[in-house]
């Protein structure tokens, strides 16, 4: 008969699936107290990492349709619910176990698809969202910035060409021009 309370961290577990893009399996045998306390700082506040019962924990995953966990929920376990950057939170978690050893990757899953450790290894080399959006802005920038830049140099080489003075004929030519066509009328008719 379930407690209460094994049915309300069931909940909570089923709800930290479903609100989440991706999340991270680890064994975290051998780390203290400060040491998970670091690694929940440096995730950020969007994601969460929490100590979870292996049972309640599976209960969780197929109440929600995770797959990805099945025949990995052994020893001490812990989850980084990923509710942000899923890259920059994977390379957080492989960042701290590079440096404190006792981090162990298990699997995980992103936006449905089961991962291994070594594909949480992979997102985790994948440039950040910031990063590539970044990259996106400035390649379609580019041509905006050169078509402004055309338009500015024919504005000014318009605004320039009617600045300048108009050229006018001396005021002495002008009558003589007037006077070559009436003459050419002229002897066209004799």
């Amino acid at each position: 008969m379930a407690t209460p309370s094994k049915v309300a961290a069931v909940g909570e577990i089923t709800t930290d699936f479903n609100e989440s893009t991706a999340a991270v399996l680890t064994e975290y045998r051998g780390l203290t107290v400060a040491q998970l306390k670091e690694l929940r700082v440096s995730l950020g506040r969007e994601n969460k990492f929490s100590v979870v019962k292996n049972t309640l924990t599976a209960i969780a995953a197929k109440e929600a349709g995770v797959g990805a966990f099945e025949g990995h929920l052994s020893g001490p376990t812990a989850i980084a619910f990923i509710r942000g950057d899923a890259v920059a939170a994977a390379k957080s978690l492989t960042d701290f176990a590079k440096t404190n050893k006792a981090l162990v990757i298990k699997t995980g899953y992103f936006e449905g698809k089961s991962l291994n450790a070594a594909e949480v290894a992979a997102l985790a080399a994948l440039e950040s969202r910031e990063l590539q959006l970044a990259r996106v802005a400035g390649i379609l920038k580019a041509p905006i910035a050169a078509a402004a830049r055309s338009i500015d140099a024919l504005r000014m080489k318009l605004a320039e060409g009617t600045e300048a003075p108009a050229v006018e004929a001396p005021a002495e030519e002008a009558p003589a021009a007037a006077e070559a066509p009436a003459a050419a009328a002229e002897t066209t008719e004799a």
